[in-house]
């Protein structure tokens, strides 16, 4: 029977408040015990896929440092502190496109995880149907946001051919693509 590892110390090693890092000593179930398991406790991600009343996706076009490209991706960002996962998607939608609904207009695609082994980051994501852009951009000051509309058959063709191919992003429309399967064309 498969069991959890227990930890028996506990260090923050973070090169910086941007990217925690820890190291844990861990005991694992057959009595192994290893003292530099490192990973990062990146915080949860909330990801919107935004659909307009003629089925447009709302998506963004911005720069990703790590990578150093300029991506097309869904909206989304870190959970706020003290605003939690509705809240914080809520304030990523309208910071970064613009649209503004309310906490009743977000149907939840689910939650996924990019790298359990090194992080300890859910991300969950949410449709919304029926958007319109109804307020006023607001990116944090590192972003640089271009608003980009496209009808979902494309978007998902865009994934098709690895346009769009950031984990979380492609993920939630996959998601909803399964759910709404004429809403994508399929």
């Amino acid at each position: 029977m498969l069991k959890p590892w227990t930890i028996l110390e506990e260090e923050d090693v973070s090169p910086s408040p941007w990217f925690p890092l820890l190291r844990h000593t861990v005991q694992l179930p057959g009595g192994l015990i290893m003292n530099d398991y490192y990973f990062a406790p990146l915080g949860n991600v909330v990801m919107i896929l935004t659909l307009t009343p003629a089925h447009e996706v709302v998506l963004v076009r911005q720069y990703k440092h790590g990578l150093g490209q300029i991506l097309l991706d869904l909206p989304g960002g870190l959970e706020q502190p003290g605003k939690g996962i509705i809240q914080s998607a809520l304030n990523e939608l309208e910071e970064e496109t613009g649209v503004k609904v309310e906490a009743d207009k977000l149907i939840s695609l689910g939650k996924i995880t990019v790298n359990p082994t090194k992080t300890r980051q859910i991300t969950y994501g949410f449709i919304v149907f029926d958007a319109v852009i109804n307020s006023v951009q607001k990116p944090d000051p590192a972003e640089e946001i271009e608003v980009v509309f496209m009808p979902a058959p494309q978007v998902l063709q865009k994934v098709k051919d690895g346009e769009i191919w950031t984990t979380d992003s492609v993920n939630f429309i996959l998601k909803a693509a399964l759910q709404y399967p004429d809403i994508f064309g399929l």
